[in-house]
């Protein structure tokens, strides 16, 4: 299983060479699996399992994993961003497929800054890489991207690394297969207070144009 999760596309043996790597590097293992986990071809689940097994060997440490997690991710996504950016339009139009691209598309353009946090936030099979190559191809604010994706992340992260440390690696089979209540409430009530707030800014910018 976690073979599978971190190394989707690699042969089992190459796979576990890589996966003893990244645990030998301890927290800077996020680092390298960021830059995976952001690519055009990404291992979904592989910086949950990884920030769960870490917290959980040390429990002392979980707000440090939950740290490290966000940023091995966001530089992940930072590193996409600029070469979607660069790319444009067009070189995204060759990675994705056009329905998904055009419905990629409509979420960011109505929601903006939500369309990367609420991803961000949540777990697979939540889709984060269109959504960041979205916005590097359509020129988005580089300091709304940032601030979108690390707060999603360290909000995932710190949920995360909180619950394995509380209940040990028990939790990453149940996570895995079933989902975790506490994870889905907390991650929900997120959501919900993300939402909240970005309606709340669309109708006071609504009542400042009209004024």
């Amino acid at each position: 299983m976690l073979t599978r999760l971190l190394i989707a596309a690699a042969t089992p043996t190459a796979a576990r060479s890589l996966r003893r790597w990244i645990y030998h590097l301890g927290a800077l293992g996020f680092i390298p699996l960021g830059l995976l986990d952001s690519s055009i071809i990404p291992l979904p689940g592989s910086m949950d399992v990884l920030t769960i097994v870490l917290a959980a060997r040390d429990a002392t440490l979980w707000p440090y994993y939950a740290l490290m997690a966000t940023v091995g991710s966001v530089l992940g996504a930072f590193v996409t961003y600029r070469l979607a950016r660069k790319g444009g339009k067009e070189s995204l139009a060759r990675k994705v497929s056009a329905k998904t691209l055009k419905r990629v598309y409509e979420i960011f353009e109505r929601w903006g800054f939500a369309a990367i946090a609420i991803p961000a936030l949540l777990p697979p099979p939540m889709p984060m890489v269109p959504f960041v190559l979205a916005a590097g191809a359509m020129q988005y604010s580089v300091n709304k991207f940032l601030l979108a994706i690390t707060l999603g992340r360290i909000v995932r992260y710190l949920i995360l690394a909180y619950l394995a440390a509380r209940y040990g690696r028990k939790m990453l089979p149940l996570l895995l297969q079933h989902g975790h209540p506490e994870v889905a409430a907390v991650v929900g009530l997120a959501v919900t207070a993300v939402l909240v707030y970005f309606m709340f800014r669309g109708i006071k910018s609504k009542k400042r144009r009209k004024s």
